[in-house]
């Protein structure tokens, strides 16, 4: 500090000589300090970004995730640069000015309260709509109500399509998460890899020719996996509730997010409400309080939807179809065909891949653990679902099941990798998972021509 202090009273005496020698000399001394602390600046602030990095445990794993979701996100954005402002069809161009109605505050979409938006019959509704609450047009119309475009327009597609993008990305950043703490580093890259190049994720995250579903999926398993992972911490000496408040938050975010794409996604609660008691039978009431306070955070959201009209939104829910189904239609032969094809439009590897996992499971001790088991009773409860809903032309089920299977395979591929046969499973696998994403990129290369 004595040294820099006979530089700084050296400076001033050459300052108050006034020669031009004695400037430029001071100049330089000041760009030479100015250009050390500069770097000392660069070098500290590196430091603390490599803490950071260090405490949040960003290495190889992650930045390998990054760059599949960074594929997602390529595959889905080429997509919509490709849709054609004719395949925009009526009731998609309805729906969204059903819910730029009620962002100007021209009643709540969804209801008999909505304007007629456009010629589709089905818009001049004199009923509430039975499958949807306002939350599913609002999403999709809103970065329009936001940014204006003009109706069929390249920005019109491209706004319309920017949010389902989004959770499609943040569902499969979700599925790698929580693969990955199920079944370490190879779970999640398995699962991932299937998640991210399958055509149905890319078509519902992009509404090419497809409903905006995308949404009730990513609520849907964050659900799921919230109220596990609330189970897990209920035997913690603390107060239940108020310590777990970040995960209830979490779980009636989700909660609201499945039931405001479709109401049919409200049979998810009884299945979490099961979870729970199993996975805390000594903490019955405590599983049943936070599930109670987590639905009351969706039922607030959902009635925010409505823009807190409580008689429109008693009558939507009076109004609302829970639950799609057919008895008769279990013993039809097309109905499980149909619900086959769909998951196989998920990925073609699903067709080897989706058996043999299956076959494992039942046949393998070591693999029937409740973190293979929850996401493959999530997965069959879903595929039934639509099978017993056959002639649904917007049902959500088949996705729905086939994310949850995505999980099931990669903890099945996970244990097998565990096995003496850890390099023939590893070299299989990603010759399977090559392929399937080799044949879903030329499938999008074909969409141009």
């Amino acid at each position: 500090m004595a040294g820099w202090r006979w530089v700084a009273r050296y400076q001033l005496w050459l300052i108050g000589s006034g020669s031009d020698v004695s400037v430029q000399i001071v100049l330089g001394i000041v760009h030479q300090e100015f250009t050390l602390v500069r770097r000392n600046m660069v070098k500290q602030s590196v430091s603390h970004m490599r803490k950071f990095l260090a405490s949040q445990h960003y290495g190889r794993p992650q930045a390998f995730a990054a760059l599949l979701l960074l594929a997602l996100l390529a595959e889905c954005l080429w997509l919509v640069g490709h849709i054609p402002a004719s395949a925009v069809s009526e009731n998609e161009f309805a729906r969204v000015q059903e819910g730029l109605e009620q962002w100007h505050g021209r009643g709540i979409a969804g209801t008999p309260s909505a304007p007629p938006a456009a010629p589709a019959e089905w818009l001049r509704r004199s009923s509430y709509d039975p499958d949807h609450p306002p939350l599913w047009y609002l999403i999709e119309s809103a970065p329009v109500f936001v940014f204006g475009a003009t109706p069929n327009s390249a920005a019109w597609i491209w706004r319309t399509r920017m949010p389902y993008v989004l959770f499609g990305a943040l569902l499969g950043a979700s599925v790698w998460y929580v693969s990955r703490r199920l079944y370490g580093n190879a779970g999640g890259y398995i699962a991932l890899a299937l998640y991210c190049f399958s055509p149905a994720v890319i078509r519902a995250s992009t509404l090419w020719f497809s409903q905006s579903n995308i949404a009730g999926p990513w609520g849907t398993f964050g659900g799921v996996f919230t109220a596990i992972a609330v189970s897990h911490t209920l035997y913690a000496p603390r107060e239940v509730v108020l310590w777990n408040w970040r995960r209830i938050l979490l779980l009636g975010v989700s909660l609201a997010l499945a039931a405001g794409s479709q109401f049919a996604l409200m049979i998810i609660v009884p299945v979490l409400l099961l979870f729970m008691l199993y996975l805390a039978p000594e903490r019955k009431l405590a599983a049943i309080a936070i599930l109670a306070a987590a639905c009351g955070i969706a039922i607030f959201l959902l009635f925010a939807a409505y823009f807190f009209h409580p008689g429109l939104f008693l009558q939507g829910l009076r109004h609302a179809k829970l639950l799609v189904a057919s008895g008769h239609a279990l013993t039809m032969t097309g109905a499980y065909l149909q619900m086959i094809n769909e998951v196989a439009a998920s990925g073609p590897v699903l067709i080897l891949l989706a058996p043999f996992a299956l076959i494992i499971y039942f046949l393998w001790q070591r693999s029937r653990y409740f973190g293979n088991t929850a996401p493959l009773l999530v997965a069959l409860l879903f595929l039934a679902l639509r099978v017993a809903a056959p002639h649904d032309p917007e049902s959500i089920f088949s996705l729905a099941g086939v994310v949850f299977l995505f999980v099931f395979i990669a903890g099945i591929a996970a244990d097998l990798r565990e096995t003496k046969s850890q390099e023939l499973v590893t070299a299989v696998l990603t010759g399977l998972l090559a392929a399937n994403a080799i044949w879903n990129l030329v499938g999008l290369t074909r969409i141009a021509r």
